[in-house]
């Protein structure tokens, strides 16, 4: 008699108790385990699986994974898998100069609108990211790094625009580049944020997305560093 296979680590650790299954909770848990890195790029994504996890039928999984696919963080392959996406070295390259040009155009209206209390979250999360930094906790380092960028943008009140940059965000996620990052060059990406959250206080948008913009060259050079293999 064949033993059923166990499931992935990754599926097993789903919240499918958290909420009534459904379709939405199946596609806020897949994207959280893909943006987290609990599931690498070229991982393959079982329906079965995923369903059985949620006691859901295949239909709600596929069309979850429908919605990834067109996000950018899911492929759905020639014979009907469904795989992380994976980026080559180029497609991550140029993902990085599009959000280089949305975060760009979101801080031009970000920084007039901003409040004392925008300034304070931003602190806030620049400590939280220095932190995690220090602790060297990747996952806590990526999920700051995330919530500062944002927080100098999100008074620009362009809420098309704010989507598509987290999007552009999420599919550079999976892959972690920056834990190719070197140590200097971690070091001068943090001396970036803190340039950065200066010129949000000071309310000076020219400043902020002339050191955005070294911030993002400095994101360029680690990208074209990494190993074509990775």
């Amino acid at each position: 008699m064949s033993r059923q296979r166990p499931p992935a680590p990754w599926v097993a650790a789903l919240a499918s108790a958290r909420d009534t299954p459904s379709q939405s909770l199946v596609l806020a848990e897949l994207r959280a385990a893909i943006l987290s890195g609990r599931v690498r790029p070229g991982a393959a994504i079982p329906v079965d699986d995923v369903a059985a996890r949620f006691s859901l039928s295949r239909i709600p999984v596929r069309e979850a994974l429908k919605t990834l696919v067109a996000e950018g963080l899911v492929e759905h392959e020639v014979r009907g898998a469904y795989v992380v996406a994976r980026l080559s070295r180029a497609e991550l390259a140029e993902l990085y100069v599009v959000r280089a040009s949305l975060e760009a155009a979101a801080q031009a209206a970000a920084v007039p609108r901003a409040t004392p209390q925008d300034v304070a979250v931003a602190a806030a999360a620049l400590r939280e990211l220095e932190a995690a930094t220090a602790a060297g906790g990747a996952d806590d380092h990526h999920r700051w790094s995330r919530r500062f960028h944002l927080a100098l943008i999100g008074p620009c009140q362009m809420h098309r625009l704010l989507q598509m940059f987290e999007r552009a965000w999420n599919v550079t996620e999976p892959g972690r580049p920056m834990s190719h990052a070197s140590a200097a060059a971690t070091e001068a990406l943090a001396a970036d944020h803190v340039a950065m959250l200066d010129a949000f206080a000071a309310g000076d948008a020219a400043a902020l997305t002339t050191v955005t913009g070294a911030h993002y060259a400095r994101l360029q050079e680690i990208v074209a560093g990494i190993p074509a293999d990775s």
